[in-house]
């Protein structure tokens, strides 16, 4: 069913319920999810202990579920600006399919029952660290400032950061300098990369009314924004071979993906104003995911082969 016959719909039936289960599931921001899984279960296999196979699939289960949670919650928040901007105006809540206190319960229900399902499998520690993490995105984030400041990428890019240190409280009961190191790459990461889709989705945001660096500051600032970001991401991402929970494989691959990665920036930095292509931003943004699914990837499977040959 297309947007606008839901639209059509709910106007004929107020109240009509027009979701389906992938509607839900589409309210989990399963992007996002796949990552916060690779960073969490990353995090869950280099932290140094055991725990049970079961307890830790459940801990797992319970971090993931509230990243979906606080996704919902976003997604019930943002309906307003979702709706005139052409990347999301096709989402449940602002297409008509879920409405929004279907959207408000769903989220609410996914981050209590992940909070607790975390305590219970692992420790209260990292269940109370997955609820910060939760509110931090939902509340401090999408309903404080994320329609306020022209940093909000730096701010939100925190919460996406915090699932490989709640995964590694869940194993140990605290966190450690190795579980700051896989934070601070994403935390690091993170403006780049949105900073970049920004460039060439400004239009989208201008409309929404979102203060987007490129739209506050313009694009000159934003490129070297992006620049800055990335020469100090570059060598963070080789911090785990430095200090000895990464492998060979990862020190090969974080320097040359973090020598590309720059290079990228570079290309950015050097665009022409009112480049309306906007294709080195368009490279960058793409490249910037492989980069950062490849390290924790390499660093996944290093982890495995270590459990595996001990």
């Amino acid at each position: 069913m297309s947007a606008i016959d839901a639209t059509a719909m709910r106007i004929a039936r107020p109240g009509i319920s027009l979701a389906e289960p992938g509607d839900f599931l589409e309210l989990l921001k399963p992007r996002v999810m796949s990552l916060v899984v690779l960073t969490a279960v990353t995090g869950f296999l280099a932290a140094p202990g055991h725990m049970h196979p079961v307890l830790g699939f459940v801990s797992l289960l319970a971090i993931a579920l509230g990243a979906g949670g606080s996704g919902a919650l976003n997604m019930w928040y943002d309906a307003d600006i979702d709706r005139v901007m052409k990347r999301t105006a096709g989402r449940p809540v602002p297409s008509g399919r879920i409405t929004p206190g279907g959207a408000l319960a769903f989220g609410l229900s996914l981050s209590v029952l992940s909070v607790m399902l975390l305590g219970l499998a692992s420790n209260w520690f990292a269940a109370g660290f997955l609820a910060f993490t939760i509110a931090f995105y939902a509340v401090f984030y999408t309903m404080g400032l994320k329609r306020r400041t022209a940093q909000n990428i730096v701010i939100g890019g925190a919460a996406g950061a915090f699932p490989p240190m709640v995964a590694w409280a869940a194993v140990t009961g605290g966190v450690s300098v190795e579980s700051f190191v896989l934070f601070l790459i994403i935390f690091l990461w993170t403006p780049p990369h949105f900073w970049a889709l920004a460039l060439f989705k400004m239009k989208d945001y201008g409309a929404a009314g979102i203060p987007m660096l490129p739209n506050v500051a313009g694009e000159r600032s934003t490129r070297r924004h992006i620049f800055a970001y990335s020469l100090i991401l570059a060598p963070v991402g080789v911090l785990p071979f430095a200090m000895g929970f990464g492998g060979p494989v990862y020190g090969v691959a974080s320097l040359l993906l973090g020598a590309e990665f720059v290079r990228r920036a570079v290309l950015v930095l050097r665009m022409p104003d009112g480049d309306e292509t906007m294709v080195p931003a368009k490279k960058l943004f793409g490249f910037s995911i492989v980069y950062l699914f490849s390290l924790f990837a390499i660093l996944l499977g290093e982890s495995v082969f270590a459990l595996v040959v001990a």
